[in-house]
């Protein structure tokens, strides 16, 4: 981990939706990251105007590489640039990763329970992407709160690694419109819901939250009055004042 900025150069670049896109970054230095840590990304204008922003690691944290995802906000003075305009080749000044309480561990043996609402699944494929690498036998499973199927991230990644593996459960709640065929209309996320599709409380899962402020206060406090021990609960939350996903 690293307090001082340093550079990274862009090595590649997938796009996730439309408006989304996952960057890959080579750092000079870097020996691995815990899973569920941020960076952050400092632009400098040429008349000397700095924009600092934070953005969750995405991929496991296995070498000197670090994936980040990033999704534009149509106000916004860096994600688009980040997601239309960087290219191969390109470096940019970054601090981190950093970050000690929202990371998971392999040597963690509790069942771990995943709640991402929209863009807030990112660090939470980092998890899955660590665990699946580690070989750690606890099972996953992630409640992806989303609008539409246009905006799911890692869609083809995720269905991959739940066929191939029987650690990993994947659960899907859209909220505006949903997949052709899909067997449920589309709803907000519901206490209901919610409990109907995670590990109960019995069986101690660590239990990881991350999406925008009301998002994840919403179901922190879910799964408190639902008898989820509060020392089990990490949650991590972004900028917006927006309801439930």
């Amino acid at each position: 981990m690293s307090s001082v900025w340093q550079v990274a150069e862009v090595v590649g670049g997938t796009d996730e939706t439309d408006t989304a896109r996952t960057i890959r970054l080579r750092v000079e230095g870097l020996m691995g990251h815990l899973a569920g840590q941020h960076i952050d990304i400092r632009l400098t204008a040429d008349d000397g105007y700095t924009a600092i922003r934070s953005y969750s690691v995405a991929s496991a944290g296995m070498d000197g590489h670090l994936e980040i995802t990033v999704d534009e906000l149509p106000d916004g003075e860096v994600s688009p640039y980040l997601v239309r305009n960087l290219a191969v080749g390109d470096q940019l000044e970054i601090r981190g990763p950093v970050g000690g309480w929202f990371v998971w561990r392999p040597s963690r043996v509790n069942p771990v329970q995943l709640i991402g609402g929209g863009s807030g699944v990112v660090p939470l494929m980092s998890m899955i992407r660590a665990h699946q690498a580690s070989g750690n036998a606890s099972p996953f499973r992630l409640l992806y709160s989303l609008k539409s199927p246009h905006t799911l991230l890692y869609r083809e990644e995720l269905r991959r690694l739940e066929r191939e593996s029987a650690k990993l459960t994947v659960d899907y709640v859209y909220t505006r419109s949903t997949p052709e065929g899909w067997p449920a209309k589309p709803a907000r996320l519901t206490a209901d819901t919610l409990l109907a599709r995670i590990f109960p409380a019995e069986e101690n899962p660590d239990v990881f939250v991350c999406g925008q402020t009301v998002f994840v206060e919403a179901v922190a406090d879910w799964l408190v009055m639902a008898g989820y021990s509060a020392e089990s609960i990490r949650t991590e939350r972004f900028g917006g004042t927006g309801g439930i996903q």
